[in-house]
């Protein structure tokens, strides 16, 4: 199966973004994609600190704008993740899985929430939880190519998540994502291989990149990664669309050969 990988560069204006997440999509498609996935807050990256003035629900502008797309094209979108209205001052930052047919498959709300000083190493200080409220349910999806494990950026870190959705069956994992660059020089291809060797699942991570604003920027480097941890396709420091052909008989074999999965001795198997 053809997958593709959105890369883009959001800001704090939502119709821009929106234009831009349709014409990536579109040329996903026409590289013969059947399932694209965005970024984290593809359709409104905020600075840092701000208000969140586009919340909304999942029958909402930005979801009904994935939904459009997906059946305009006849593909699976995961929309990396969006500001979804909650009950409180806050909101969850949220991931839906939307079939070719533009119906909403799977909801992901982020667990684990970004706060983090890294001013010592040149960049900010964020507080997540200040105006996004965590999920608490592991989501895995059942799609025709397999189950797709939904998570968003910082959850990256803890592969407890990721473990829990080898043992329901995952053989995909998201990883949508606004990683900073200080973190993400030396963690984020590091991060993303050991997901998908140690769960021996394909892994797509669609990233933010380059400068939002004058107070936030992203990594960038969004991947394709396979069961083996081979990076399958990187995206260059720029907006674009990466795609790779992900064959499920390659992951079959790295199970068949190296059964780790099955040889686990400690936690539920």
């Amino acid at each position: 199966m053809r997958v593709g990988v959105v890369q883009l560069c959001s800001t704090d204006d939502l119709a821009a973004n929106l234009e831009a997440v349709r014409g990536r999509v579109a040329e996903a498609a026409d590289r013969g994609a059947e399932l694209v996935a965005l970024p984290e807050n593809f359709a409104y990256l905020r600075r840092e600190g701000d208000p969140i003035p586009c919340a909304q629900g999942l029958d909402g502008e930005i979801v009904g704008c994935v939904r459009d797309l997906a059946k305009r094209h006849g593909l699976r979108i995961l929309g990396g993740s969006f500001p979804e209205r909650a009950a409180g001052d806050r909101v969850h930052n949220t991931s839906v899985l939307v079939s070719p047919e533009g119906e909403i498959e799977a909801v992901y709300r982020k667990i684990h929430l970004f706060d983090v000083d890294l001013r010592e190493s040149g960049g900010a200080l964020y507080t997540e939880s200040a105006r996004i409220a965590p999920g608490s349910e592991v989501v895995v999806a059942d799609t025709p190519a397999g189950r797709l494990g939904l998570s968003i950026c910082y959850d990256l870190r803890f592969p407890e998540l990721y473990r829990e959705m080898a043992r329901r069956g995952a053989t995909w994992i998201a990883v949508p994502a606004a990683f900073a660059p200080q973190t993400g020089k030396d963690h984020w291809e590091v991060l993303l291989r050991a997901r998908a060797i140690e769960n021996q699942a394909f892994v797509l991570a669609p990233a933010q990149c380059g400068r939002h604003s004058a107070e936030r920027s992203s990594h960038g480097r969004s991947m394709i990664v396979d069961p083996w941890g081979l990076v399958l396709a990187q995206a260059a420091d720029r907006p674009c669309v990466i795609t790779a052909d992900c064959d499920p008989e390659s992951l079959e074999r790295v199970r068949r050969s190296l059964p780790a999965l099955r040889h686990r001795r400690l936690g539920p198997h």
